[in-house]
């Protein structure tokens, strides 16, 4: 590993440290998810977070865009929301004789859709086009989106009344998923000291966080992952354990071709984030569950059994070695 390519790897471990770091002083426990967020930034993908409200999702995100300088948008899902109030409109100025482009807000660097599942299908379908090719098109003019531009979506699965479940092509365009659950009962009683001593304020904590990353600089660690080593034999792990989901008797559609670049590109992320220049097989592993869980369709059978995505995708590593 020459030594441009060692100190490169060491800022994107460090950069995380300190962004893990900084964002624990205002918010308790969730590091899984802030290590999937910096995993998805850095890879080029986006993420979609299941999980019960209250849990600080949105003073995560507003942290790392924080730190990282991104230009940070929320979205509010809301069934009379329309897809200009998104991705924007063209409206004719007289003053100009010409019609000029209002934006909406996914024109910018970091966009979270809140209850993405209380948007209707058609608003919904409106993100397609950003997700997958980072452009929207508007009367038919296409408007390229900030580089860099990441997403990510909440949904809370427990809520089925005024919601529309997400289409599969829309599920698959998010590269990971992540679910959140209520706090364990030790971080419960931290988050009341903290609320005690005043500590979780963000209007106060904001005043205090300085950028230490900037858009260009997650643009320079995602050119040196590509350059991350990735064996022939964990390629094919990575193969088997994708194709394990499409043979398994309890799935009724398997993970797509978007699951394995999905495993590849976090795996490579995730040796950088370890200060490594090569992948091992637990980079893979540990990223099994947030690359497939929303991916597969259960059957019939096992969905009325109670069996879950996370089951599956537990039986499926047990079986599946690294030859």
């Amino acid at each position: 590993m020459s030594d441009n390519l060692t100190e490169r790897i060491e800022a994107i471990t460090n950069a995380y440290e300190e962004i893990r770091t900084m964002t624990q002083q205002v918010v308790v426990g969730n590091q899984p998810l802030i290590e999937v967020i910096f995993i998805s930034m850095i890879s080029g993908g986006h993420l979609l977070i299941e999980g019960v409200p209250g849990t600080a999702k949105t003073t995560v995100c507003k942290i790392v865009a924080r730190l990282i300088d991104y230009d940070f948008k929320r979205v509010q899902g809301a069934v009379d929301l329309q897809p200009a109030d998104i991705i924007g409109v063209r409206v004719y100025d007289r003053n100009r004789n010409e019609f000029i482009l209002q934006k909406g807000p996914i024109f910018t660097n970091f966009l979270m859709v809140d209850e993405i599942n209380r948007l209707t299908p058609k608003t919904q379908s409106a993100l397609l086009e950003a997700l997958s090719e980072r452009q929207v098109t508007i009367d038919g003019i296409t408007y390229p989106l900030a580089d860099p531009y990441f997403t990510i979506a909440t949904q809370n699965p427990h809520e089925a009344e005024g919601t529309f479940p997400l289409i599969e092509a829309q599920r698959d365009r998010f590269m990971f998923s992540t679910t959140l659950t209520h706090l364990n009962p030790e971080n419960e009683l931290e988050v009341l000291r903290r609320e005690r001593a005043g500590e979780l304020d963000w209007n106060i904590y904001r005043d205090r966080i300085a950028p230490i990353l900037n858009p260009a600089g997650v643009g320079a660690m995602a050119e040196t992952i590509q350059e991350i080593r990735v064996d022939e034999m964990v390629l094919a792990y990575i193969r088997d354990l994708v194709l394990a989901t499409r043979n398994h008797g309890d799935i009724r559609l398997g993970a797509s071709s978007r699951a394995s670049i999905a495993l590849l590109r976090g795996s490579m992320a995730r040796a950088a984030l370890s200060g490594r220049s090569y992948v091992i097989p637990d980079d893979v592993r540990d990223l099994a569950h947030p690359a497939l869980r929303h991916r597969i369709l259960l059957s019939r059978e096992a969905a009325i059994a109670g069996v879950t995505p996370d089951q599956i995708i537990d039986e499926i590593l047990e079986s599946i070695g690294v030859s």
